[in-house]
């Protein structure tokens, strides 16, 4: 908790908006663990110090400058890229740093909308072509990223097989996973156990595997996928690498890639179309109830100490989100 100690809360005042400026009136900002890891200075991108935390967050334009066309006062806006100091009541933007976005979706929902939700639905659709029946594995499925993964997974006729840790509140955690849409949610234990083949008499063999933890959990998972298939790193929290059997590149030809939201933004930073697409996707699914914000503990953000050391405890299945 020796992070927590280097933020203070601070009034400073707001940035002149200048003529391609737009004036956000923060709404709710999550606390995500690439936050916790900036702050420890472990992410591949450090804001230059000293910085405002929160990469992620909604915000409601307040004033535009006279240059800015895309964006009016009453407008819901979204960061467009990493880095952008979501943890504060308002703030003066360059119009290229924002997105917008419907203001007819839940807060929580887009708060929540431009990270978690953009990695499940791009690891879904760029690694391998899944049709309605396919399968896909994950750990660390009661994350954001897990939560999304099952929610669009269900959407498209795909099912998922959903590794947790054990813990105290298991049987609350399947159930709470299992209203989302899983399939099969599984400790990691059971991974090496004989009743796996059970799963796979009534679904196929995933052709897709996400890992976001590495370490035992993922060798065991890779023990599953169908030959060919894909096993997509975007996490590490286990802190430990990635270990493959030789037997499994030679004798199953399996790849193994790894994905990073930001460096998609920044490789289809021209691109508008492709995240027009996406976001528009993601917010349809919203609308129609397919796709909720994960769960959330909502705070003040006078209590972001009380906040940012509950995202740092073990077990945690609930995003703590600050309300701006």
């Amino acid at each position: 908790f020796l992070y927590v100690s280097l933020f203070r809360l601070k009034d400073l005042e707001v940035a002149k908006l200048g003529d391609s400026d737009v004036h956000v009136k923060m709404l709710a900002a999550p606390i995500n663990p690439a936050d916790v890891n900036m702050i420890q200075g472990t992410y591949a991108i450090l804001s230059p110090l000293p910085a405002v935390g929160g990469n992620e967050g909604v915000g409601e334009v307040l004033e535009v400058g006279r240059r800015v066309t895309a964006l009016k006062p009453g407008d819901w806006v979204i960061p467009a890229g990493t880095g952008l100091g979501t943890w504060r009541t308002q703030g003066v933007f360059p119009q290229e740093t924002l997105l917008k976005v419907p203001s007819d979706i839940p807060v929580l929902c887009a708060a929540t909308l431009s990270v978690n939700p953009c990695t499940a639905y791009r690891m879904l659709a760029d690694f391998e072509t899944l049709a309605p029946g396919d399968s896909v594995i994950q750990n660390a499925a009661n994350s954001g990223v897990g939560q999304a993964v099952i929610q669009i997974a269900k959407a498209s006729g795909i099912k998922t097989i959903n590794v947790v840790r054990d813990r105290p509140d298991l049987p609350k955690l399947v159930e709470r996973l299992m209203a989302l849409g899983a399939d099969h949610v599984i400790t990691e234990e059971m991974l090496r156990k004989p009743e796996m083949k059970d799963i796979f008499k009534s679904i196929p063999k995933p052709r897709l595997a996400l890992n976001c933890v590495g370490g035992k959990s993922t060798t065991e998972m890779l023990r599953h996928l169908q030959p060919k298939g894909t096993m997509v790193t975007y996490g590490g929290m286990a802190k430990q690498p990635v270990m493959v059997p030789v037997s499994a590149f030679i004798f199953r030809d399996v790849r193994l890639r790894g994905f990073w939201m930001t460096q998609w933004r920044k490789d289809h930073a021209q691109d508008r179309e492709s995240l027009a697409s996406m976001m528009d996707t993601l917010c349809q699914l919203i609308r129609k109830g397919q796709l909720t914000a994960p769960a959330c503990t909502e705070v003040p953000l006078q209590d972001y100490k009380t906040a940012l050391e509950a995202t740092m405890k073990p077990f945690t299945s609930s995003k703590q989100i600050l309300l701006l």
